[in-house]
């Protein structure tokens, strides 16, 4: 295993990720966030299928690819070919964590399952990444992070009432599911220190876009039928959404009953509304919100925004701009914390890297590379883990194996 001098928390860890498009992906780019050395195989002509996906940024990599793979290297491999195969088996020995999400049966077609590779390597952490349970009916379907919104009633809770399903802006099921595969790894990785012993950790979209579903889950079984749709108004929580000010839109949170006296008190002026026996306690309010509603509305389109988030704040209410995507990413709330980093870039010349989240001690795990173009890696890393020799690497190349 690398030996690496740092304070990284994953330092020393090297992990194989033998995935593609965002869920797998998204778990080894945690792992990479954190300090693992994370080797990412492509196939050497077109590599992951998201460096074709939406806007190019210098010549094999898209903004799509790049937001799923910083700190990585990337080696490329025809895994069709049994050179490619071997050299894959070579490196995973090298490895503590093996990440896959081929169609159910492909990766052992390869010979890269995990049962082939424990044999040799007792202590493998391995991660298959899967549309459905691996042991169920659906095992051979195709997991589509759309497809399992719908089916796992996401599109169902998201939206206007009076709209149809809608689904959410990113590919949340995906992002979810990476994280929580990259939980498993983790918690995996911990416990081969106490007992030298690897895993299999087996991750399904379906599983994790159903878990999502959080509290709205639990209340749809409470009640026997779907939650309404709120939008983006809370179901609970009155008032407590998005509303509109004069020159633009603005959340406001009012968490309690001693708020909402504040509120109508000192933001918008109108005591009444507090005095209001219909609307004396917060489910008082939810029960009659189609009547509290529109007065509130009214009040805040009359008011500038910045002079309704000033008297918020001062009354110790919750609340804040809806900012576009790029206000946000330049704001400087954004700039402050070192959330997007410029990092060089061979063709480009530089490139913009949103920063990892984490925070140790103090400081903000930085990134550490780019996203890699396509096969920037092969000849480092197969000469220094497996010891191919030029005069190897170059044949390797010319029979497209590399």
């Amino acid at each position: 295993m690398p030996l690496l001098n740092s304070s990284l928390p994953l330092a020393g860890v090297r992990v194989l990720d033998l995935s593609r498009i965002l869920a797998g992906p998204w778990c080894g780019m945690v792992l990479a966030d954190m300090g693992a050395e994370v080797i990412k195989v492509e196939h050497p002509g077109r590599g992951d299928d998201t460096r074709d996906w939406g806007l190019r940024v210098g010549k094999t990599e898209t903004a799509y690819f790049n937001s799923v793979n910083r700190n990585k290297r990337s080696v490329t491999l025809d895994l069709q070919t049994p050179e490619g195969q071997q050299i894959a088996r070579d490196l995973a020995k090298q490895c503590d964590v093996v990440i896959q999400n081929f169609k159910f049966g492909g990766i052992d077609k390869l010979g890269l399952g995990y049962e082939q590779l424990s044999k040799e390597q007792p202590g493998l952490i391995y991660c298959s990444i899967s549309g459905y349970d691996r042991t169920g009916a659906e095992a051979a379907r195709p997991g589509y992070d759309l497809v399992v919104q719908g089916e796992a009633g996401l599109m169902a809770l998201n939206g206007e009432a009076d709209q149809p399903p809608l689904k959410f802006g990113v590919a949340v099921v995906d992002l979810f599911t990476g994280m929580y595969s990259a939980q498993a790894v983790l918690a995996a990785l911990y416990q081969r220190e106490k007992t030298g012993k690897g895993r299999h950790v087996e991750m399904a979209l379906f599983d994790c876009g159903l878990m999502i579903t959080a509290y709205y889950g639990l209340e749809a079984l409470l009640m026997g039928e779907d939650p309404p749709r709120y939008g983006n108004s809370h179901p609970s929580i009155v008032p407590y959404g998005v509303f509109d000010a004069a020159d633009g839109p603005l959340v406001i949170t009012v968490g309690n009953n001693a708020q909402f006296a504040r509120f109508c008190t000192e933001v918008i002026e109108r005591p009444d509304l507090a005095a209001d026996e219909r609307f004396k306690t917060n489910i008082l309010r939810s029960a009659n919100r189609a009547a509290l509603l529109p007065e509130l509305q009214a009040e805040l389109a009359r008011r500038p925004r910045d002079g309704l988030l000033e008297k918020l704040t001062a009354s110790g209410i919750p609340c804040g701009e809806v900012l576009g995507l790029l206000e946000a990413l330049n704001s400087k709330r954004a700039t402050d914390a070192g959330l997007v980093t410029t990092q060089p870039h061979p063709v480009a010349g530089t490139v913009n890297v949103l920063a990892p989240p984490y925070r140790f001690d103090g400081e903000r795990l930085p990134v550490r590379s780019a996203p890699p173009t396509l096969g920037e890696g092969t000849h480092d890393v197969l000469q220094s883990l497996l010891g191919l020799s030029d005069e190897k690497l170059a044949a390797l190349k010319t029979s497209g194996v590399v």
